[in-house]
């Protein structure tokens, strides 16, 4: 006499049968029937037939029931890999993000992070999740103006701009004459001048609200005072607000081709945020061409193509910027991080060899150009060369002894150099010491975190990150790392499962 499980197996393997030759109905009916044959107590035998159940209801599209007896299965067998990943791909096809990633955060510790296909699926949701939760949250975020250092090396980016220069001596007394000749009314009332003068006194909350008594009056200086707007909105991460500054200075033909230009240039940047290249692109030629020799055009569009992974076109750029100002360091540094670049990822070690003795030169021409240091660090942690990184970072710190960034660089190499992590969040905590606003330093200090198994402090670290993020690409990107700590302490709780740790 045939025992209850016996009888159950047999049903089973008739289902199977019928699953390779497509019939799903039946073989749905032959799993069921192995379901109610098997005694309560053979668990490992039932969550099979659960599962098989389940791959039939797939091959018929019913999430729900794929669902239901996948989570049988996991509830006589919970660290069943095959079903918890067919239930993540259902509860996907059900946008049931959340529990989809906790599955396949699952699976992928269960697996090791071995398996492609699941590390997939859980870096699909996790973008998916990032992107939705950055555009709800960045629609209603609180602007926040960034710190001072941040606003000072923005502005140092750009060398041609009449908005940046400082007040010239005859601007700041009332002797002014307007076009008519007449004096000009005394210079208190406004609005942009006074927001100059707030500038250099680095007291930029007031910037905005200068500018606009400048724009409602209709004053002399109604084009700069919509551009200089329109940059304090970019910095405050409110593209809404600039856009239209931009467009009117854009579109002002009368006005200073120079503040058209560099309108053109933050427009086209601002696009590049927004994932827009082509948009970003069009504007960038359309400052070529109505400002030809302007150099931060060129600077500005030759990182534009760097982004895009045009590196010639962006060597192109940097040359051109170099010609109109053979002074520009940045430009220099850059073209040389872009040579580095293509000459890495084409393997080419004589053309990498070149671009390093570019650095050495740049360095030695520029010793007071911080970024030519920083970029060459870069460059020497690619090739290994640990020992000088770190020089060259500390070369950065004692030219820009409150640029937190450096430090969070450094800190990243003590890790690599010496899996130092204590020495590592030393650095990264100076970092935020310095400035409490770098974004990048409490991203990094997260995802250390995350290393070190302390998932808790990782989400609260990420969670500070994006209250910070300067556009909603930043921003969905955080939630990214956010959301899948939080799915490994959920998994952790659960399972009992926690990823390798350093």
């Amino acid at each position: 006499m045939n025992s209850p499980l016996d009888r159950a197996q047999a049903a089973k393997n008739k289902g199977n049968k019928y699953f390779k030759a497509g019939k799903y109905e039946n073989a749905i009916q032959c799993y069921t029937e192995a379901i109610s044959l098997c005694p309560g107590e053979q668990k490992a035998d039932l969550s099979t037939f659960y599962q098989n159940r389940a791959a039939a209801y797939e091959q018929q599209m019913k999430w729900t029931e794929v669902v239901q007896d996948c989570s049988q299965a996991v509830e006589m067998n919970p660290r069943y890999v095959k079903a918890l990943f067919r239930r993540a791909k259902a509860l996907e096809k059900l946008d049931n993000k959340k529990e989809c990633l906790e599955d396949v955060t699952a699976v992928c510790i269960l697996e090791a992070f071995q398996n492609q296909q699941s590390m997939l699926l859980a870096d699909k949701v996790l973008k998916q999740l990032g992107k939705e939760k950055a555009k709800e949250k960045y629609k209603n975020r609180e602007p926040m103006m960034p710190s001072p250092q941040f606003i000072k090396s923005y502005f140092s980016s750009f060398t041609d701009d009449i908005i940046s220069q400082p007040l010239q001596k005859g601007e700041k007394k009332d002797e002014d004459k307007d076009k008519e000749g007449e004096a000009a009314e005394v210079t208190e009332s406004s609005g942009y001048l006074k927001a100059k003068q707030y500038m250099e006194e680095e007291n930029y909350d007031k910037i905005i609200s200068e500018c606009t008594k400048e724009i409602e009056s209709g004053g002399r200086y109604t084009a700069e005072a919509l551009l200089l707007r329109a940059t304090f909105y970019l910095l405050i991460g409110n593209a809404t607000a600039a856009q239209p500054d931009l467009d009117r200075v854009i579109n002002m033909q009368d006005a200073n081709v120079k503040l058209r230009a560099n309108a053109l240039i933050k427009r086209g940047s601002m696009y590049m945020q927004q994932q827009q290249p082509l948009l970003s692109t069009q504007d960038f030629n359309m400052a070529a061409e109505i400002d030809t020799r302007n150099p931060d055009v060129y600077h500005h569009r030759g990182q534009l193509k760097i982004l895009l992974d045009q590196v010639d076109e962006a060597v192109g750029d940097f040359d051109e910027c170099i010609l109109l100002r053979p002074d520009s360091a940045l430009a220099q540094a850059q073209k040389c991080f872009a040579l580095y670049r293509q000459a890495y990822t084409g393997n080419n070690p004589a053309q990498v060899q070149t671009a390093m003795d570019g650095f050495e030169d740049v360095i030695r021409r520029f010793p007071k150009c911080a970024e030519g240091y920083a970029l060459y660090a870069q460059a020497l942690t690619d090739q290994q060369q640990f020992g000088k990184a770190d020089e060259m970072y500390d070369k950065c710190i004692e030219l820009e002894p409150d640029n937190a960034t450096t430090y969070v660089h450094k800190g990243l190499l003590q890790l690599q150099w010496k899996q130092d992590l204590d020495l590592g969040l030393d650095l990264i905590s100076k970092a935020i010491e310095i400035d409490n606003k770098c974004d990048f330093a409490y991203e990094t200090m997260g995802t250390i975190e995350v290393q070190r198994g302390n998932l808790d402090k990782a989400i609260d670290m990420f969670n500070k990150a994006i209250n910070l993020a300067k556009s909603e690409m930043e921003m969905a990107h955080l939630y990214s790392l956010c959301d899948a700590a939080y799915a490994q302490t959920e998994v952790a709780r659960k399972y009992g499962l926690k990823p390798p740790t350093l």
